[in-house]
């Protein structure tokens, strides 16, 4: 029997970045909707957006949350602000909680939901997004380049 090696086409990690216009007078849930629209959190023109609202939530608390107080504060949020009551399921609000961990964003401590170690956003980017993950998907893709090359 020859073993083959097999390729698989299912990535190992994946980030989508996009540059928009320099943030000016928008309110938090506008800033945050930004920021996930440019780490790929949110697609352009999508109604979808309660992952928005869940990171606002968050963004906001002062301990961590549990996904049933998460999902609670998401339709009182959504409905304060007028918004339609859509995605706030709680498989879809668990979906969510998890690509906010899975960037990084999050953490779960304590049976409950925070900002990754309850730092600055910016320092999370830098350190966990910009530094750790997204470095080791260039690193692979010069490994590709240079595979080639060869």
């Amino acid at each position: 029997m020859i073993k083959r090696k097999v390729c698989r086409e299912i990535p190992l990690a994946e980030i989508t970045l996009r540059k928009y216009e320099r943030p000016s007078d928008l309110s938090k849930r506008e800033l945050i909707r930004k920021i996930c629209l440019s780490i790929g959190l949110l697609q352009p023109g999508d109604s979808r957006d309660v992952i928005v609202d869940i990171f606002t939530i968050l963004v906001n608390a002062e301990k961590p949350l549990g996904s049933e107080d998460i999902q609670e504060a998401v339709v009182n949020f959504r409905k304060e602000n007028n918004l339609p009551l859509i995605g706030i399921a709680s498989s879809n609000i668990r979906r969510q909680i998890k690509r906010l961990k899975d960037v990084f964003l999050l953490e779960k401590i304590n049976g409950g939901y925070r900002i990754n170690e309850g730092e600055d956003l910016i320092n999370i980017y830098e350190q966990k997004i910009e530094k750790f993950y997204l470095a080791g998907i260039n690193s692979r893709i010069k490994e590709y380049f240079r595979a080639l090359k060869r």
